[in-house]
């Protein structure tokens, strides 16, 4: 029977119905339509900071005693379980603190870990299991005095000098993708010009040890940057590939609705320069108690959530301070850090910013 005919033979009423029926399965297509427009694009969590052990012992309370006891298989595992979350990237905070190296070195002693070669063990698990290691040319010297140790010839030098001696024991992995510059200095405005030295110095050294190895920054003070034309002009001549700004949540210098705006300004000024990607250093932690004496605690996942759709639009990739100590898989067989990490991790996998 042909279509016409069939209308036909069905009579005004069911005829009615049909139409009827037609009209409110469109209308329930718009309003599907109309719920994913609102829906914000979610930009998922590439990486994340890393460490042998914090660097204060106040804030690392609930996971340097775990980090330090791992195995050398312990440390795989973790990071397995890290790339099993979708993570690309993790950024090696320090490769040493307090004159100690957590490598075997010439230079240092070496930090007494349960682990010989720490560095060389997260390398190859992530050879293994496809993550990128920025690895770090700091900290040499007092690492609670970051412009002297930018300005210092002496430490200058001996930062050079484990450059040299990190990329001739580890530059050969797959893994080790570029490198972290740790100092940083609060931007009043600007950039001082003695942190542009010391960028571009690294930098140079890094482009003659590994050609082609990508760098990075991470400084504070977004909430000061002036996002203007001598701006601009500074990170023109900063040599380095990624700049992640923190957004200084955790530290409580910024509240969560007012990300947004200063990440707006500097997706500005970084697509007028063109010469570094605009990347997100989101704090996931709060403080137990007061900010910077106190232990590190994972921050509650709908303050984290808040603060990873804020900057979502407008960077390249989001990274995270950080995984380790703060977020653990349930069920994993290396945790480091305090409960509430589980937690976290349950509310980043529900909301897809990472992967179960």
């Amino acid at each position: 029977m042909k279509r016409r005919n069939f209308l036909q033979t069905l009579g005004a009423g069911t005829l009615g119905m049909c139409l009827s029926d037609e009209l409110i399965a469109s209308e329930v297509i718009d309003k599907d339509k109309d719920k994913n427009k609102n829906k914000k694009k979610v930009k998922a969590i590439e990486g994340s900071w890393f460490e042998f052990q914090h660097h204060s012992a106040a804030e690392g309370k609930y996971w340097n005693p775990g980090l330090l006891s791992f195995t050398a298989r312990e440390w795989e595992e973790k990071i397995k379980e890290i790339a099993g979350t979708g993570m690309k990237y993790l950024v090696l905070l320090d490769v040493a603190i307090y004159d100690k190296s957590f490598y075997p070195s010439k230079l240092l002693p070496k930090h007494t870990l349960n682990c010989e070669d720490p560095l060389e063990t997260v390398l190859a698990a992530a050879d293994k299991y496809d993550i990128s290691f920025f690895v770090s040319n700091g900290f040499f010297g007092d690492w609670t005095n970051p412009v002297l140790l930018m300005k210092d010839p002496e430490i200058n030098k001996l930062r050079l000098r484990a450059m040299n001696e990190v990329a001739g024991k580890y530059a050969h992995h797959k893994s080790f993708y570029g490198w972290y510059y740790p100092n940083e200095t609060g931007i009043e405005g600007y950039y001082e010009d003695f942190f542009i030295n010391y960028v571009n110095v690294s930098s140079a050294e890094a482009e003659k040890l590994t050609p082609g190895k990508k760098t990075l920054i991470a400084p504070y003070g977004t909430r000061n940057v002036k996002a203007d034309d001598l701006y601009t002009k500074q990170l023109d001549q900063l040599n380095v590939d990624f700049v992640a700004y923190q957004d200084e949540i955790g530290v409580e210098k910024t509240k969560v609705e007012e990300s947004a705006a200063f990440y707006e300004n500097l997706q500005r000024v970084h697509k007028k320069s063109g010469r570094s990607e605009l990347w997100a250093d989101v704090e996931v932690f709060r403080f137990e108690g007061k900010v910077y004496q106190s232990a590190l605690l994972p921050a509650p996942p709908e303050r984290v959530i808040k603060q990873l759709e804020a900057v979502t639009p407008f960077v390249e990739k989001i990274l995270i301070y950080q995984y380790t100590g703060l977020i653990n898989k349930p069920g994993t067989n290396v945790i480091a850090g305090h409960p509430d990490s589980l937690k976290l991790y349950k509310q980043l996998v529900k909301h897809h910013y990472l992967e179960g």
